[in-house]
């Protein structure tokens, strides 16, 4: 009885499955959430306004807002599949709401950024990825642009958030040797 159950799950589990296209990309998605979300939980609360100075760097955001603009971003570019605005306050620029300040105010913001963009791909399926929505950035852009563009923009920031870190002495945990 045991062995016909667990067939019939087996066999019935792609029914309940996503689409693959949106599953493809939610993988994405997950990769860089593990690496911005483990990153931004391992640099200390007080160097989260640390910006480097000297150099090429003058006037680069602070760690913090790198990760608020990261956000803010996935929750412009999410909104427009799902046909709502964001759920919270993303403030009046791209680099998040000002009321956001402590490390764990940023990592909350972050977790609700990568959920409402989870559900945002969920929505994307091959017959609809070319479907036309309004761009947060003005214009229109396919559907299927709103789950590509989230690694590759999150992982540009995830770069300068790892060199702010390695300055201040932090290892992101994606380069830590495995356990």
């Amino acid at each position: 009885m045991r062995t016909k159950i667990l067939v019939l799950a087996l066999l019935a589990a792609p029914l309940f499955a996503g689409d693959p296209l949106a599953t493809f990309y939610d993988g994405q998605l997950k990769g860089v959430e593990s690496d911005v979300m483990g990153l931004a939980g391992a640099m200390p609360a007080d160097k989260y306004n640390f910006a480097p100075t000297a150099g090429s760097f003058t006037g680069v955001r602070t760690f913090a807002q790198q990760a608020k603009h990261i956000a803010t971003i996935i929750y412009q570019v999410s909104a427009p599949a799902l046909n709502q605005k964001p759920p919270v306050d993303i403030g009046g620029t791209d680099n998040g709401p000002d009321s956001v300040k402590t490390k764990e105010q940023v990592l909350a913001y972050l977790k609700g950024a990568f959920a409402f963009a989870h559900k945002s791909i969920a929505t994307l399926t091959a017959q609809n990825q070319m479907e036309t929505l309004k761009s947060p950035f003005g214009g229109t852009i396919p559907r299927v642009f709103t789950a590509s563009f989230l690694p590759a923009h999150s992982f540009d920031h995830y770069g300068q958030m790892v060199v702010y870190a390695r300055m201040n002495g932090v290892v992101p945990p994606s380069s830590l040797p495995a356990k």
